[in-house]
């Protein structure tokens, strides 16, 4: 029988992303495989992890091309971006908690996010549109936050799914803009 490992790492972030703690038994049993044929594909949790980091750098690279933040107005950009991100929101809230629990250097790839991201703040102050009393990089680990409380607010029925894109925004937006006063 062949494993699609791409299978098996959506199994694992679906999992995982519900229930953080979850052990490789479980993993394996969500993705119908035993946990002799995830150790062949993963040596151990923290390779499992990697690999899932990889995975979801991946997915909002694309959530933010897909957003095309370089176009328009910085906050029409940031609304795209949310909008993007949502179906993405769990693995990310995910990744942001469990990557704090490795030591060593972080993946390149958070620095590629991180650029990215703080560049539409920036823009959005070189446009006047937010505010300047406030660092970009403040504004890109805010939405990072509230990007996973809206992902665990959503899986505890907290609020409606379809409610989380407009609740970020929104919330996001109301301390970014910059005062005309």
């Amino acid at each position: 029988m062949t494993v699609d490992r791409s299978q098996v790492l959506r199994a694992a972030a679906t999992l995982l992303t519900r229930k953080a703690t979850s052990s490789m038994d479980e993993i394996a049993k969500a993705a119908g495989i035993s946990r002799a044929t995830l150790h062949r594909h993963f040596a151990g949790r923290d390779a499992l992890i990697k690999a899932l980091e990889d995975l979801g750098l991946a997915r909002f690279e694309a959530a933010l091309d897909a957003a095309d933040i370089d176009a328009g107005g910085a906050e029409e950009a940031l609304r795209r971006l949310v909008a993007q991100i949502r179906p993405e929101a769990p693995l990310l809230a995910f990744l942001t908690t469990e990557n704090q629990l490795f030591e060593g250097e972080m993946h390149q790839g958070w620095d590629r996010l991180d650029a990215r991201m703080t560049g539409l703040f920036q823009r959005g102050q070189e446009s006047g549109e937010f505010r300047v009393d406030l660092t970009a990089t403040w504004f890109a680990e805010a939405l990072y936050g509230l990007i996973g409380a809206g992902a665990w607010a959503v899986h505890a029925g907290r609020i409606a799914p379809n409610d989380m894109e407009q609740m970020i925004a929104e919330l996001l937006l109301g301390g970014v803009r910059r005062s005309m006063e």
